[in-house]
């Protein structure tokens, strides 16, 4: 329910960002919030189709992080640059590196769901909804093809029953899949920080840092 409340503000806050940009014919602006529009949209398009199947890979979950959650904080990112540079270089830095944060903060959002740290809320709300997060995809990928066909069968059709739920996490908890999806976010981390360390010191590059940290280790 969080993730789709947030999903919404942001398409709010895209949506009038849209309509300032488009009155003060800031164009360039305008072109990037819309590719972001777009991308979302065909992001969302394919978790749907997919979600139907539970078949998803590790390259169509980043296909769908990046074209959902990761597009929105690069077109801001991105945007944000455009505002103060005409450097087409730069603008494109901002926005892979606004994208590599955007698909950390989706991994440390998929991890929450099995309880790497206490936010609060219930475990397995990934799992209720059908979704194929990295934690899974990789525990998936490693298993036996009787252990896969079953962990699917319950997602399918058991993915109410808190038993089975509990089951369906204590098995990526076993796999080894936490740790992966772990060394993967922690990775991304590295990248976008390596982007920022191209640029000279600053009180801006300090507050993006800031916030690549805020990303990797928030609680909730």
């Amino acid at each position: 329910m969080e993730n789709k409340i947030a999903v919404l503000v942001g398409d709010y806050l895209l949506s009038q960002g849209l309509l300032i940009a488009l009155k003060q014919k800031q164009f360039r602006l305008l072109e990037i919030m819309s590719e972001a529009v777009q991308a979302m949209s065909e992001g969302e398009l394919l978790q749907m189709e997919k979600a139907r199947r539970l078949d998803i890979k590790e390259k169509i979950y980043y296909d769908v992080i990046k074209s959902k959650t990761a597009s929105l904080i690069a077109s801001a990112c991105a945007a944000g640059a455009a505002s103060v540079t005409n450097d087409e270089e730069i603008i494109r830095a901002m926005h892979q590196f606004g994208e590599k944060i955007g698909i950390a903060f989706q991994i440390k959002d998929d991890l929450f769901d099995y309880g790497t740290d206490d936010v609060g809320k219930p475990l397995g709300i990934d799992i209720k909804e059908k979704k194929m997060t990295l934690p899974l995809i990789y525990a998936l990928e490693k298993a036996s093809a009787s252990q896969k066909r079953h962990i699917i069968y319950l997602i399918k059709r058991h993915n109410t029953k808190p038993d089975k739920v509990r089951e369906v996490i204590d098995f990526v908890l076993q796999s080894g899949g936490i740790e992966y999806t772990q060394q993967a976010m922690y990775q991304y981390k590295k990248d976008a920080f390596a982007m920022l360390h191209q640029f000279p010191f600053s009180p801006a590059r300090e507050a993006m840092e800031q916030l690549v940290n805020f990303v990797t280790e928030r609680k909730k």
